[in-house]
C-alpha cells in the first residue's frame, strides 16, 4: 500500500510513514531554504530536527497542542464552535478553579462596566450628528460621496469647538465686565500719534443699503463689536483673581490651531491605516466586501436596499480601478513617451493659468484698497463692489480654474482616485494661494508708508487697526462663499435639473443632468475653512460663523444631490479619499498657520485697540508674563524654551522615530511571511485535495475490477469520468 492509502484509508494496517506528508509544498519549501542557508553537516541536523519538531509539535501531530496565545483570550473571542467554546470553558474552570470572593466581585465588575461602556457607546452613536441623512446618502450615491457629507460634519464639530474656546476664554470675560461691577485694566500706548481711532459709524440720516453694506462687510455699527479683534481693548479683568485677557487671547488662539492639528491626525492616522491595509492587497479587498461586507443586523426592506446599493457602488469602484490599472501596464515604450510629454506641456499651461491669477487678485486688491482709502462716495453696488472686488476676482479664479483642471486631467489618462487628488492638489494650490496672495497684498500696504518711516510701525493714516481690517476681508469672504455657494445651487443647479427633464432638445440632452463633482465641493469647505483658521485671531466670532456655514451648506447640498444630481460615471474609492481630504486639510492648516505666526510675532501691533496695545507685538506678551511668575517656575520655562533642550528633544524625537521605522520594518516582514504561510497552506490543502481525487480514483477502480474482471476498458474510462466530475 502507498502513502495517499496509509493516509486516506487509516483503517488498513500499514507501516506509519510521512512520504506524502514529506511531499507537501510547504515542508519542501522549508527545506529549500534551509538547505540554501546552512552547511551540509548543520544543515541535514537542521533539517532533521526541524522535521522531528513539526511532526511532534506542528499541525500534523496527532495530540491537540495548546497555544499559549488562546490562553489569554476570552473564551467568546476564540474562532470555534459553540460546543468547543463550552468545553473550553469547563477546562479553564477546571484547572484555575471557580472563581469566589473577590475575584467574583472583580469580574462581576468588570462585566458590568463593560456591558456599560457598549450602552455608552451605542448611545452616543444614535446622538451622531445628521446619521439619517449620511446613511440615505451612502445607500444612494456610495461611499465616494458619502465621504464628503463626512467630512463636512467633521468640520462642524472642529468649528463649534474653536468656537467655544475663544468664546470661553476671550468673549465671556468681556461680556461679564459689561454687566457686572468688575474692576478692569484698559489697554494703553504712550506712542504719540498713534492712539487717534476716527469712529467706523456712520452719522446722520442712514439709507437701507447702507446697512445692507455694513452687514455683508463687517463695516461701520459691526466694527466696534464682539465680532472684531478691536473691540477687545481690556488688559486685566480684576474679580476674585485677575485675568490677563491678552494672554488668554493669545493661548486660545493657539489652542484652536493645535486642536485642529490633533484632531486632523488623529483621523488621518486612522485613514492611513486603512488604505495601507487596502492598497496593499486589493484581493483582500474584494473578499471583505464581497463575503463580509454585508450587516446582518439590518431588517428593514428600505435599508437592505440602501446597503445593496452601498455595495455596489464599491465594487464598481474597484473593477474599475483595476481595469484601469491593466491597461496602464500593457502601454507600449511609444505610448508612455507620447503620454509623458502631453502632461508636460499641460502642467507647464496650468502654471501659466496660476501666475494669471495670481497677478489679477494682487491688482485687484491693490486697487480696492485705494478706493476704500478715498472720502468719495459712491452708488450703492458700485461700493459693495469695490468692497467685494478681491473676493469676487478670487472666486472667479476658483470658479473658472477647477473646470480648465478637469479638462486637462482628462486628457492626462489617470485613475479615478489618482484623477480626484492631481486635480484637488491643484485646486488647492490654487485656493490656498489666492489666500496668501491675497493676505500679502493687504500688508504690503499695511506696513509701507510710502517714501516715509512708519513712526507707528505700520501705516497708521489708512489702518489704524490694521487686525479689524484683515479680520474684516476674512469676514468677507467667508460671507461671499457663502452666497455663491447658495447661488449656485439656488440658480444653476435646480434649473439646469428642470430643463433636462422637461426639454427634449439636443443642447438639454448633451448638457444632461449633473453630476456631484466631489473634489470641487471639497475644495470649497478646505476653503473656507483656511479662511476661518487664518481669521480666528482677527475675527474671534469667525468660528461660530463658519459653523453656521456649513450647517446650511449640509441641507443645500443634501437637497441639491438627492434631487438634482445623479450617481458619477466614475465612481472612485471612498478610503483613499477621505485619507486624501484630511492631508488637504492639514495643508490648509500649515498654510494658515504661517501668516498667523508672521502677524503674531513680526508686525507692530495696533497703537489703538486690541489687548495688544500695550506691547510691541503680539508675541511679547508671553515673555512679559513668564517675568513676573515665581524664579523657579521661571527657571523652567525658560529652560524649555533654550537650545539645549530643543537639540535633546530633537535627538530624542529622532531615536523614537528610527526605531518606530525599525519596528515597522519588523512587522512588515512578519506580515510577509504570514502572507507566505498562509499562500503554502493554500497550496498545501489543493495538494491533499489532488492526492484524495487520486485515492477515490484508484478505489473506484479497483471497485469496477472486482465487478467486472474481464472488462479492462470499461475500467480505463470510468475513473477519467468521476475524476472531471468530481473536479
Amino acid at each position: 500500500m502507498d502513502a495517499s492509502d496509509a493516509v486516506f484509508f487509516p483503517d488498513r494496517r500499514a507501516p506509519v510513514s510521512h512520504l506524502l506528508l514529506d511531499q507537501l509544498p510547504s515542508y519542501q519549501s522549508l527545506l529549500y531554504r534551509r538547505k540554501s542557508s546552512a552547511s551540509g553537516s548543520t544543515r541535514r541536523r537542521g533539517s532533521g530536527r526541524s522535521r522531528q519538531t513539526s511532526i511532534s509539535s506542528g499541525k500534523w501531530a496527532e495530540q491537540k497542542a495548546v497555544h499559549s496565545g488562546e490562553e489569554l483570550k476570552p473564551v467568546r473571542e476564540l474562532p470555534k464552535s459553540m460546543q468547543d467554546k463550552r468545553r473550553e470553558k469547563q477546562q479553564r474552570l477546571q484547572q484555575g478553579g471557580a472563581p469566589t470572593g473577590w475575584g467574583l466581585w472583580r469580574l462581576n465588575v468588570h462585566r458590568s462596566l463593560k456591558r456599560l461602556k457598549e450602552d455608552g457607546m451605542d448611545v452616543l452613536s444614535s446622538l451622531q450628528l445628521w446619521r439619517a441623512d449620511i446613511h440615505l446618502i451612502e445607500g444612494m450615491f456610495g461611499t465616494g460621496i458619502l465621504s464628503y457629507f463626512s467630512f463636512l460634519r467633521f468640520l462642524v464639530l472642529l468649528n463649534f469647538i474653536m468656537f467655544l474656546l475663544m468664546f470661553v476664554f476671550v468673549m465671556l470675560p468681556v461680556i461679564m465686565t459689561s454687566h457686572n461691577s468688575h474692576n478692569f485694566t484698559y489697554s494703553s500706548t504712550n506712542v504719540n500719534g498713534c492712539s487717534e481711532y476716527p469712529a467706523s459709524s456712520r452719522q446722520g440720516l442712514i439709507a437701507f443699503h447702507e446697512h445692507i453694506t455694513d452687514l455683508l462687510s463687517g463695516t461701520g455699527f459691526l466694527e466696534r463689536t464682539y465680532l472684531f479683534y478691536g473691540y477687545y481693548k481690556l488688559e486685566f479683568i480684576h474679580s476674585y483673581f485677575t485675568y490677563n485677557l491678552p494672554l488668554a487671547y493669545l493661548l486660545a488662539t493657539i489652542s484652536c490651531l493645535l486642536l485642529s492639528l490633533v484632531w486632523i491626525v488623529k483621523r488621518s492616522a486612522a485613514g492611513f491605516k486603512r488604505k495601507l491595509i487596502q492598497d496593499e492587497d486589493r484581493f483582500q479587498s474584494f473578499c471583505n466586501k464581497i463575503f463580509a461586507g454585508w450587516d446582518f443586523c439590518i431588517t428593514n426592506e428600505n435599508a437592505a436596499r440602501l446597503k445593496r446599493s452601498s455595495l455596489l457602488y464599491e465594487l464598481k469602484t474597484d473593477l474599475e480601478e483595476e481595469r484601469i490599472k491593466r491597461r496602464m501596464a500593457n502601454r507600449t515604450r511609444a505610448e508612455r513617451c507620447r503620454i509623458y510629454t502631453l502632461r508636460a506641456a499641460l502642467n507647464l499651461f496650468v502654471m501659466a493659468i496660476l501666475v494669471m491669477c495670481f497677478y489679477c487678485i494682487y491688482m485687484a486688491t491693490v486697487f480696492s484698497q485705494r478706493k476704500q482709502a478715498e472720502e468719495e462716495k459712491s452708488a450703492f453696488l458700485v461700493e459693495l463692489v469695490v468692497e467685494y472686488l478681491p473676493s469676487i476676482v478670487i472666486t472667479l479664479a476658483n470658479f473658472i480654474t477647477p473646470l480648465i483642471f478637469n479638462l486637462i486631467i482628462s486628457f492626462e489618462d489617470y485613475s479615478p482616485a489618482f484623477e480626484i487628488r492631481f486635480t484637488l492638489m491643484r485646486c488647492v494650490f490654487m485656493r490656498l494661494a489666492s489666500i496668501g496672495v491675497l493676505l500679502f497684498s493687504l500688508w504690503v500696504q499695511i506696513t509701507s508708508c510710502g517714501s516715509l518711516d512708519c513712526p507707528c510701525g505700520y501705516n497708521h493714516d489708512i489702518y489704524p487697526c490694521w487686525e479689524t481690517h484683515i479680520g474684516q476681508e476674512m469676514y468677507k469672504l467667508v460671507i461671499f462663499d457663502f452666497l455663491i455657494i447658495a447661488a449656485v445651487t439656488i440658480f444653476v443647479e435646480f434649473p439646469r435639473k428642470i430643463i433636462v427633464n422637461h426639454c427634449d432638445c439636443g443642447l438639454a440632452r448633451w448638457w444632461g443632468q449633473q453630476e456631484f463633482a466631489v473634489p470641487q465641493n471639497v475644495l470649497e469647505i478646505v476653503y473656507g475653512q483656511t479662511i476661518c483658521w487664518i481669521g480666528t485671531f482677527y475675527c474671534p466670532l469667525l468660528p461660530a460663523i463658519n459653523t453656521v456655514k456649513y450647517v446650511l451648506v449640509f441641507y443645500l447640498k443634501k437637497v441639491s444631490l438627492v434631487t438634482n444630481c445623479r450617481p458619477a460615471t466614475r465612481p472612485f474609492r471612498a478610503s483613499s479619499s477621505h485619507f486624501f481630504f484630511l492631508v488637504v486639510l492639514l495643508i490648509g492648516l500649515a498654510l494658515a498657520s504661517v501668516p498667523v505666526t508672521v502677524s503674531i510675532a513680526e508686525i507692530q501691533a495696533s497703537r489703538v485697540c486690541g489687548p495688544f496695545v500695550s506691547f510691541s507685538t503680539s508675541w511679547k506678551v508671553m515673555p512679559h508674563v513668564i517675568s513676573q511668575l515665581p524664579l523657579g517656575l521661571r527657571s523652567f520655562l525658560m529652560a524649555l524654551a533654550s537650545e539645549a533642550f530643543a537639540v535633546s528633544f530633537f535627538v530624542i524625537t529622532c531615536l523614537g522615530m528610527f526605531y518606530v521605522i525599525a519596528l515597522a520594518g519588523a512587522h512588515k516582514r512578519v506580515i510577509e511571511q504570514l502572507r507566505d504561510q498562509l499562500a503554502m497552506e493554500g497550496r498545501d490543502k489543493r495538494f491533499l485535495i489532488q492526492k484524495l481525487c487520486q485515492a477515490q480514483q484508484a478505489s473506484y477502480a479497483r471497485g469496477l475490477r472486482r465487478i467486472h474482471p474481464d472488462d479492462p476498458g470499461l475500467c480505463l474510462v470510468e475513473p477519467s469520468v468521476v475524476l472531471e466530475t468530481q473536479a
